[in-house]
């Protein structure tokens, strides 16, 4: 069995659409490709997405390359940032490379 990728890739046009008409708890990985630490909590990302999926957590990430217009909606201006959002509502961000248990803290405080 391979391991699927269990985030989705949003963009300026699938943002409101998948996060922000999102009943619960989804988070936001804004991130680039040329990132260094973006890299770092790119697959920490990703298991969370995996070990909350059946949660209901949704995981997206976007690149704020391809999508200038959400990152600057959110005011990203260092990456990672990853933003919380409850039923639809900006509720938390984390900026930066940030262990893996406190993303978990973080995902614990608003499930």
């Amino acid at each position: 069995m391979t391991e699927a990728t269990k985030s989705v890739t949003v963009t300026d046009d699938t943002f409101t659409a998948t996060i922000e008409d999102a009943k619960g708890l989804a988070i936001v990985d804004f991130w680039a490709e040329w990132c260094g630490p973006c890299r770092i909590v790119g697959p920490i990302v990703e298991e969370l997405a995996g070990d909350y999926a059946d949660r209901g957590v949704l995981v997206g990430k976007v690149d704020v390359d391809e999508n200038p217009g959400t990152a600057s909606r959110f005011g990203i201006r260092s990456i990672p940032s990853i933003l919380f959002f409850k039923d639809g509502k900006h509720v938390d961000t984390v900026v930066g490379a940030v262990p893996k248990p406190h993303l978990e803290k973080k995902i614990q405080e608003h499930l």
